[in-house]
């Protein structure tokens, strides 16, 4: 399989005088490569537990587990690239729970034998993923869209898969917003805050 480019995090910050300067840049230090869908690789880029967020010094934020959801209040950002569905369609039911247990959110994962994808799953945020690398299909319960290289998908809290039906791992970037579900998604759907 075909290897996609490595990329560069640049951090800012400030010196003593207030003046902006380069906290750090080169590549992102924590990187989660899942055992149970090999060729599925999170970079943890940065992220936020509050809003509005805290603007200082601080240390690196992405030094802990990683975590599929922002916190209550919190932002993210992160790099995922996704393998073929050749390798994806052989995670068993018991892998793809396994896989959503690596990623800290168990309860994410609602695919099923009778699922439209092995992979899917449904957080309690607001998202936005860009296709950098590749081509996916965004799978939803009764459709899916063919996304390339420079589109971006605006994921409300649907339930919800990547498909990538070429022979090369595609890559994307999501920004995730901690969300909550509107009191009539909820008598909707029964969905579970």
């Amino acid at each position: 399989m075909q290897a996609l480019p490595d990329f560069k995090r640049v951090v800012t910050g400030h010196d003593e005088q207030g003046l902006a300067r380069v906290a750090s840049s080169g590549p992102t230090f924590n990187n989660f490569a899942l055992k149970a869908v090999p060729g599925t690789v999170f970079y943890e880029v940065w992220n936020s537990t509050n809003s509005p967020a805290l603007l200082d010094n601080g240390d690196d934020p992405t030094t802990k587990p990683l975590q599929l959801s922002p916190s209550t209040l919190g932002n993210l950002i992160r790099v995922v690239d996704i393998p073929p569905d050749s390798v994806q369609n052989q995670v068993s039911e018991a892998d793809a729970a396994a896989a959503f247990a690596e990623i800290g959110e168990s309860h994410a994962g609602t695919g099923t034998t009778d699922s439209r994808h092995k992979l899917m799953h449904r957080t309690e945020t607001l998202d936005y993923g860009i296709v950098t690398e590749g081509e996916v299909w965004l799978v939803l319960d009764k459709e899916e869209v063919h996304l390339k290289r420079g589109d971006i998908v605006v994921q409300r809290g649907t339930n919800h898969a990547w498909s990538n039906r070429t022979e090369h791992p595609a890559r994307m970037v999501f920004i995730l917003h901690d969300g909550r579900y509107s009191d009539e998604l909820v008598a909707m759907q029964g969905v579970t805050r």
